[in-house]
């Protein structure tokens, strides 16, 4: 994994073909506003990952490591961050209340117009701006200072206002839909100029088949995920492995499903079998938006 000094020097790196002078004192800036970064993520997230809203999420955090994650993904407290498909709200319970103070909490759903959804699905999507704000309250956050938009309906001058944009264990959804590139094009859209893009999906081993790794069973493969982002208009930054479990072998019949918390698994020997393994193993990967 790159370390977190390393990622937040990223742009002092850039300077290496200045003078040793010029160069060393843009290095030693750099590690301080990763210090400070750090810091400011710490000491507010560790408050929001001790409120009584997350006390049935917290058994997860062993799995998901929300800590871990979003300083990986470089994000601080004063951003402003769009979590892409919220669904349950585990995260929206972490990231809402995280920036309610001084940053802007983003929920983005699904282009509802797409052929991917039935009709019933598309009115569901389409009430979803509206909707999902008073779960945004629910979970911490301030609505004032929150939005909610459906990607193909962002308002113009939201476009080009985002920090970072999330997608926690989504992209095999799109993937297996077929609504991946145009999806992370509206994402794109939303991003500042050298904003991020940050991933967690679960992953198949390199060896496994692209029959199997193609999104219907959940998993997919790291460099599948990597060279499709690059696709899109993103520049890689990096990878960690604070998601990884090297217990699942990822390679189950029916897919990732059988792991906590879905435990699709019927018999008492296969649920033990599967809830000894835990969550699944994950990619956690960061893009940057080339312009």
């Amino acid at each position: 994994m790159k370390s977190l000094k390393f990622l937040f020097a990223t742009a002092a790196a850039s300077l290496a073909f200045a003078s040793p002078a010029m160069a060393e004192h843009h290095e030693k800036a750099a590690d301080h506003s990763a210090h400070a970064g750090h810091a400011a993520l710490h000491d507010a997230l560790t408050k929001v990952l001790a409120d009584p809203r997350r006390d049935k999420d917290r058994a997860r955090d062993q799995w998901r490591h929300p800590m871990e994650t979003l300083a990986f993904f470089q994000v601080t407290p004063d951003m402003t961050v769009a979590e892409y498909a919220p669904g349950g709200g585990w995260y929206t319970r972490v990231l809402a209340p995280l920036l309610a103070e001084k940053g802007k909490y983003v929920a983005v759903s699904f282009n509802p117009e797409s052929s991917a959804f039935s009709e019933e699905r598309k009115g569901t999507l389409r009430a979803f701006p509206t909707a999902f704000v008073p779960k945004i309250a629910e979970a911490g956050g301030n609505p004032a200072t929150s939005a909610a938009y459906n990607l193909g309906s962002v308002p113009k001058e939201a476009e080009g206002t985002v920090d970072r944009v999330l997608i926690i264990r989504m992209m095999h959804n799109l993937y297996r839909w077929n609504i991946a590139d145009s999806e992370l094009k509206g994402m794109r859209s939303l991003l500042k100029s050298g904003g991020m893009l940050g991933v967690v999906q679960h992953r198949a081993p390199a060896s496994a088949s692209s029959a199997y790794a193609d999104g219907n069973n959940g998993y997919m493969r790291q460099d599948d995920v990597i060279k499709f982002v690059e696709a899109q208009g993103f520049e890689f930054v990096g990878s960690s492995e604070v998601n990884a479990n090297p217990k699942d072998t990822a390679d189950h019949v029916g897919g990732v499903w059988n792991l906590p918390p879905a435990e699709r698994a019927q018999t008492p020997e296969e649920k033990a079998k599967y809830g000894a393994i835990g969550e699944s193993d994950r990619m956690t990967l960061l893009f940057r938006k080339r312009d």
